[in-house]
């Protein structure tokens, strides 16, 4: 907005009066000598010339052929909307992060020697295999807030500039998928390629792939849910490194006290869970003071976390008779495995299932992932959703939606009052469905996808197409106003406003153009921006030429009079 209001000023102050100093009159320059200058200019207003003369006779042609023109916009909008199942739609354009990251993860409770020794083994697959690397970090055990992390190995590799190198980070990434995989005995490897989306991750605190959560109350039912969909989608092409939240749990010992032994015994449960306590976790036996200080005196068997199992239940509990007694005659063991994590989602726990996605766009992943999870049964209770990114790019394009509706409306109603008319800025709001056919087919050709940066293209659009219908619809009106018949002033308004029409577009497409091909390091987050504004202004300033004419005889009909 700043740049156009400078933009507006400099046009309005400086460059009249530029003008007024640098501008010769067409007399001046026949009597100025011949140069090379002169030439170009020449030949450029003789191609001009001729381009003014085929679009008159396309013109003229047109106008006699109203419903033929119109008819023929409409097919070429309903032919270009065809093309949009075929193009792919994500959150944020795909951006070369030069990084690559590879996570080991093992079973858990596995001690982290082996997980290191295990990493060691995947970092020596992977250095000869990444000669563009030029650093990597590699670390074991838990360095994250998830309770998960202490049996996973990671190796985040940074690599040479984008310029500097063959491979892009994920053709690195399925080759390294493709050496790791089964290589390594007990870790399950998942290799992904970061792209451009940090910022993202971080605030939405996710992965870049597809997410899909199950969510309901019983562990046991997400476990067999979460298992089903893992299956599922595994064969859904574009995905890879599938891995659920849910964790087979740490290893533990579930001791029950058998309360009858207990009470003949003269005992209580408190007297058995206290020896318990005191063996394991240790029980405060009153404090220490000195000098002021008070220390607490904790009494705990030693080394109570390398002592067995059977050497804690041969611990004996003295009876109020003297005796002694076994504890394992007291109570009872079995074996199992305690929940690492328990996630909740609007008070429902929650189990979600993680994959990679790669060689496709992640919304043509996300409704094939949709299509089967319709197909699982699930309880009362329990629902399967796709979120994640995926969640948060629906939303964003509501969002975006709701805002082109809103800056189409602002453009008509700023064009109705500097017009005092409904009818003409109508005409030309009909330029802007046109630009939609240019931004389909160049987003197709491009194979570029709808994404954010897209859709504020299209946006942006709604401004920027309008300008060459304005001044059309606005010189024919002169004239009309003038006197002169609506067929007539719509040739000579064409014709006048041909070429600011043709040197506007041309400026617009040529500055856009160097973004639009990607030029240059992190270009590609940026280029479908300058893709769509390139692609529709082309196409609405091709069609506009042609269609606005037609709608605007079609609003202004000639009196009979003036017909015959």
């Amino acid at each position: 907005i700043f740049s156009l209001i400078c933009s507006l000023t400099v046009a309005l102050t400086l460059v009249p009066m530029l003008a007024s100093r640098l501008l010769t009159s067409s007399q001046q320059r026949l009597r100025e000598p011949a140069s090379r200058t002169n030439g170009w200019a020449a030949a450029a207003n003789a191609v001009f010339a001729g381009l003014e003369n085929a679009y008159l006779d396309l013109l003229r042609w047109v106008l006699g052929h109203r419903l033929v023109t119109v008819l023929a916009g409409a097919a070429v909008l309903g032919a270009s909307l065809l093309l949009l199942p075929l193009i792919g739609s994500e959150f944020l354009p795909p951006s070369d992060e030069g990084e690559v990251r590879v996570s080991g993860k093992m079973e858990i409770g596995t001690r982290l020697e082996l997980v290191d020794r295990q990493t060691r083994i995947m970092e020596q697959i992977i250095q000869p295999a990444v000669p563009e690397a030029v650093a990597s970090v590699v670390s074991v055990g838990a360095s994250g807030w998830r309770a998960n992390a202490g049996s996973e190995g990671e190796m985040r590799i940074s690599l040479l500039p984008a310029a500097q190198r063959q491979r892009s980070n994920v053709e690195i990434a399925q080759d390294l998928r493709r050496r790791l995989v089964d290589s390594i005995p007990g870790m399950e490897i998942r290799v992904r390629a970061p792209q451009g989306q940090f910022i993202l991750e971080r605030l939405l605190g996710g992965d870049e792939g597809l997410t899909i959560e199950i969510r309901g109350y019983e562990l046991a039912t997400l476990d067999a849910l979460a298992g089903s969909v893992a299956k599922l989608i595994v064969d859904v092409p574009g995905i890879t490194d599938v891995q659920t939240s849910l964790e087979a749990g740490i290893p533990q010992q579930e001791i029950r006290v058998n309360r009858d032994k207990v009470a003949d015994l003269g005992l209580s449960v408190r007297d058995v869970t206290q020896l318990l306590q005191t063996a394991v976790a240790g029980s405060k036996a009153g404090e220490y003071r000195t000098e002021g200080n008070s220390y607490r005196i904790l009494v705990q068997l030693k080394d109570a976390e390398k002592r067995s199992l059977d050497e804690i239940l041969n611990l004996t509990l003295t009876t109020a008779s003297g005796e002694k007694v076994a504890l394992r005659n007291v109570v009872t063991s079995e074996a199992s495995r305690g929940p690492i994590l328990i996630d909740r989602k609007d008070q429902q726990r929650r189990v979600t299932v993680r994959a990679n996605v790669a060689g496709r766009d992640l919304g043509s992943v996300a409704l094939d992932a949709q299509a089967l999870l319709d197909q699982i049964p699930r309880p009362v209770g329990y629902d399967l959703t796709v979120a994640g990114n995926f969640e948060e790019q629906q939303k964003a394009f509501r969002e975006l939606v709701i805002s082109l509706v809103l800056a189409l409306v602002l453009v008509y109603m700023v064009l109705a009052c500097q017009y005092e008319s409904l009818r003409d800025p109508l005409v030309v709001m009909f330029s802007v469905p046109l630009a939609a056919v240019g931004v389909l087919v160049t987003l197709f050709a491009t194979q570029t996808t709808l994404n954010v940066q897209s859709y504020i293209g299209c946006i942006m659009l709604g401004g920027i197409v309008v300008n060459n219908a304005i001044l059309l619809v606005d010189q024919a009106g002169r004239l009309v106003r003038g006197g002169m018949p609506t067929r007539n002033a719509l040739t000579e308004a064409g014709r006048r406003r041909l070429r600011p029409i043709l040197m506007t577009t041309l400026t617009t497409i040529l500055g856009l153009l160097p973004l639009a091909l990607g030029i240059g390091e992190g270009s590609d987050a940026q280029a479908p921006l300058a893709r769509a504004v390139v692609g529709g202004l082309t196409g609405s300033t091709l069609i506009t030429l042609v269609l606005i004419p037609v709608v605007y005889s079609l609003f202004h009909p000639e009196p009979k009079a003036s017909r015959e």
